[in-house]
């Protein structure tokens, strides 16, 4: 364990850190920060009026609108002088959010990451292999900065370059590696089609996130890579990656850092917040940023917690997977299904690999799906390329049964040839709206 002082922390001990450490960061919003000061005056609330953890639903949340309203830097609640780090996401759907680090945040973010490397199986002696993308993005230096700190030695591949990255696994004999699933899943298909067995690679535990995937994916990336797979869990308006992360030994539950961030679960309708256990919206506040405090942080990502002890040791509490971000959402006539319980059921199904796109077309004034599925080379010679093959066609009706049954959604299964759905560098694009192109009749 990394810092026990903090991760098997009596609960009590925790409750009174964090109240102290928010009723900090509610003064220093207020002080410092006019969107917060406006906010809490309209609300009718001051900093002293936090007497208890409970009275943080008496604050206002903040949404991604409200980071893109004040862009570039009217969050910030240090002057210019005390910024040593920007991030931020790439604006593909407005302005970008932007977020600031002091040195005291980026050496902050440093320790969780490090803290999140040990939970995982991480060692000061291993070599790591960072796949994570550098740049605006927080993920790639965020696991740089972590593995420095842990005492690691870094290697800093970022994505893409597969091949390249190939070389650096044989070679470098990482033991341990960090990046999206369906990237790492993308590096060991080319390691087979290379004739290299990705289980006899130095490769013990993998690192991945900044994607929704399944318990069946943890599955499959185990088998492909022999290794142990955990889940991580951040995102910039936070920190970045180290919010959370799930321990090797249990892989049950992402323990979150909670000395520096505070969590709650609400109901994304209501905005009340929901038992523990149930299924609900994160809301993060931060305790501990000086450059980008945030308060009650509005995440869209759907999970649950529990305060339950880990066999691990550490007793700090833990989210559920998540299940899928509120705005990645699949809403057809009235049932909503996330990519990730699809994802689910297709790593069931034999033939099939790891790769699909669920495209969204409108026929008439319908919309359907239509689910993009690949068949791997051994069913494809199998088939001799007859994708009309009996083989293919039990499939397809085996699949469309499964997806009516488990995501409630009739869809139309469409068979790839191997090799032909896009794979991912980076965050796989899962759904495919093209909805807006010319209807078809039918």
């Amino acid at each position: 364990m990394y810092n026990p002082q903090f991760e098997m922390m009596d609960a009590n001990e925790m409750a009174s850190l964090q109240l102290e450490r928010l009723r900090k960061t509610v003064q220093k919003v207020y002080d410092n920060v006019a969107f917060y000061r406006e906010k809490f005056d309209e609300l009718g609330i001051s900093p002293n009026d936090i007497g208890s953890l409970a009275d943080i639903t008496k604050l206002p949340f903040t949404k991604k609108v409200d980071l893109r309203n004040n862009y570039p830097f009217g969050l910030f609640a240090v002057g210019q002088e005390d910024i040593v780090r920007l991030h931020g996401s790439s604006g593909t759907s407005g302005k970008p959010t932007v977020v600031g680090y002091t040195a005291n945040d980026v050496n902050m973010w440093a320790e969780v990451v490090a803290r999140s490397i040990v939970a995982a199986g991480g060692k000061k002696t291993d070599i790591f292999q960072n796949t994570y993308g550098y740049g605006l993005f927080t993920g790639g230096i965020g696991l740089h900065y972590g593995v420095e700190a842990l005492g690691a030695t870094v290697v800093p591949m970022s994505g893409g370059n597969t091949d390249r990255q190939i070389t650096i696994i044989e070679d470098f004999k990482p033991r341990g590696i960090a990046g999206t699933p369906s990237y790492i899943l993308n590096i060991a298909e080319k390691m087979r089609a290379r004739g290299i067995d990705p289980r006899d690679s130095s490769l013990e535990y993998g690192i991945f996130g900044a994607e929704p995937w399944s318990e069946e994916m943890r599955q499959k990336l185990e088998e492909e890579l022999g290794l142990k797979a955990v889940d991580i869990y951040g995102l910039s308006e936070i920190i970045g990656p180290g919010v959370s992360i799930e321990c090797h030994e249990a892989q049950d539950g992402l323990h979150i850092q909670e000395d520096h961030f505070f969590v709650e679960v609400i109901d994304p309708d209501t905005l009340l917040p929901v038992p523990d256990g149930e299924e609900g919206e994160l809301v993060f506040t931060s305790l501990t940023k000086e450059a980008f405090p945030i308060i009650r942080y509005r995440t869209g990502d759907i999970s649950s917690i529990t305060r339950e002890k880990c066999i691990c040791g550490r007793t700090t509490t833990r989210m559920s997977r998540v299940k899928g971000r509120t705005d990645d959402m699949i809403i057809i006539r009235g049932v909503n299904v996330f990519p990730s319980e699809v994802e689910r059921v297709l790593l069931q199904i034999e033939s099939l690999v790891p790769h699909y796109q669920i495209h969204l077309v409108r026929k008439q004034t319908l919309d359907l799906v239509e689910l993009h599925v690949e068949i791997d080379d051994r069913m494809y010679q199998k088939i001799a390329g007859d994708l009309e093959h009996e083989l293919v066609v039990g499939m397809k009706k085996k699949i469309e049964k499964l997806m009516k049954t488990t995501c409630l959604v009739s869809m139309d299964i469409v068979f790839n040839v191997p090799q032909t759905i896009p794979r991912s560098e980076g965050k796989a694009i899962r759904v495919v709206d093209r909805r807006q192109e010319q209807p078809v009749t039918v």
